[in-house]
């Protein structure tokens, strides 16, 4: 694979840090352009990875669909990884499917109305759905022979992966799925007014103060205000009580999707924010300051979110200061066996260890471990069909042994007592015997 990466921000560092791990002597990772529309950050990664000439540095700026598929051709890339900001997802996209290479994102383009109308049905409420410009385009890819795999990362990407494989596994009728994000980082130093993104500015903005959606089969996807539905969830792995909202998220999209001929009734996406953050957001969209209209101050013309996009501290400058864990998973319920059954699949990530194996802040190396895996299934062949697609459309289980291989730590915990914990790394293994002796099954009929 010849794969051309653009964003050269901290998750894009980090996909690249993990791949160069997994395939130092690249046998099925031949080369990487970085490109960015500062090169100095992409010469930089460059330098830091420094692997024989394995990477290459551009300039990028990825508005123009042109220059993009001018890079592909100039460099003979056949995969194009789309780390930039969400507002060029589009035209990075469009751009792949011209130049007749394969294309994977972390996320997707959403545009409410303004103001937005709450309630039953994402069309009174967007003007353009997330995941609705990729989808729509899947046979047009199918038709080239293409493919498209869309929301890589951790939520979305490896929770949709964990979402398949209880469908498939730890259920007979999938019923519920409610991802979880959340965690205990705190940063000693802060004082009490200060505030941390913990991911990229656009994004946060964007997830955060965009109406929320669930999707319920009864009444399709219901459409609410900013953090709303909050609730107290106990996370495992050490991590405690969260106290999470609702948040526009790709994963009530996508589950649905793939999963309702499973049973699937309800699903949600929540999320635990940080008082101060949620305030200052708040605050930020009151003032305009999410906007993207141009604005004239003192004979300068301004776009506001880019000064607050500035302004702000950056994800990647964190990391030294932050201790505590990531905890990401879905909450699911459903039948097993004709009993009822409740668990939760997670994926617990330490700072520490991040900041020590990866050099990079937790959300960041937990989000570009997930974008990894799924990069390596798609250069080895394993994920391939001809289409737009997300994690839930393919086997889960090769995403799941790659995850025990890199030390990708996931764990299951039964919130039933009738049942025993599935954690334990015997009954996962038998469960991918089995699952391995029934893809035989099926390629002898």
């Amino acid at each position: 694979m010849r794969m051309l990466l653009i964003g050269a921000g901290a998750v894009g560092e980090s996909i690249l840090r993990i791949l160069e791990t997994r395939d130092p002597h690249r046998s099925w990772l031949e080369h990487v352009v970085i490109a960015d529309i500062s090169i100095e950050r992409a010469r930089s990664i460059c330098w830091n990875l420094d692997s024989n000439s394995r990477y290459t540095p551009e300039f990028l700026d990825a508005h123009h669909a042109e220059d993009i598929i001018e890079l592909i051709k100039k460099h003979n890339c056949d995969f194009v990884m789309d780390a930039a900001s969400p507002f060029v997802t589009n035209t990075i996209f469009d751009a792949a499917f011209e130049a007749g290479t394969k294309y994977a994102n972390m996320g997707t383009w959403s545009v409410p109305f303004d103001p937005p109308q709450y309630g039953i049905g994402l069309e009174n409420c967007y003007k353009e759905p997330m995941t609705k410009y990729n989808f729509d385009r899947h046979e047009a890819w199918a038709q080239k022979k293409n493919m498209a795999v869309i929301c890589l990362g951790i939520d979305p990407g490896v929770v949709n992966v964990f979402a398949k494989f209880a469908a498939e596994y730890l259920f007979d009728e999938l019923h519920e799925v409610h991802v979880k994000d959340g965690g205990n980082l705190t940063i000693p130093s802060a004082g009490e007014d200060d505030i941390a993104f913990g991911f990229n500015v656009w994004t946060v903005l964007d997830e955060c103060m965009n109406p929320n959606v669930e999707w319920n089969k009864d009444y399709g996807f219901i459409v609410d205000r900013p953090f709303a539905g909050e609730e107290t969830f106990q996370m495992p792995a050490g991590v405690g009580s969260n106290t999470l909202v609702k948040i526009e998220h790709e994963e009530t999209v996508t589950i649905p999707r793939y999963l309702q001929k499973y049973g699937l009734k309800r699903c949600t996406f929540k999320i635990a924010l940080d008082d101060n953050l949620v305030k200052a957001l708040k605050v930020i969209s009151a003032l305009g300051l999410r906007s993207l209209q141009p604005l004239e101050v003192d004979g300068v013309t301004v776009i506001p979110r880019d000064v607050v996009a500035a302004c702000a501290p950056q994800p990647e400058d964190l990391g030294d200061e932050m201790i505590g864990k990531m905890c990401v998973g879905i909450h699911c319920k459903g039948l097993k066996y004709g009993k009822t059954r409740e668990v939760f699949m997670y994926q617990p990530f330490d700072n520490e260890i991040a900041m020590k194996n990866w050099e990079m802040q937790v959300v960041v190396a937990q989000t570009g471990f997930g974008a990894a895996v799924a990069i390596e299934l798609i250069a080895k062949g394993i994920w391939n069909d001809v289409g737009v697609f997300s994690p839930e459309y393919f086997n889960p289980i090769p995403f799941l042994r790659i995850m025990d291989e890199t030390g990708f730590e996931y764990g299951i915990v039964e919130m039933d007592s009738e049942y025993k914990t599935v954690n334990d790394k015997n009954i996962m293994a038998q469960i991918f015997k089995e699952a391995a002796q029934s893809q035989k099954d099926k390629k002898k009929t």
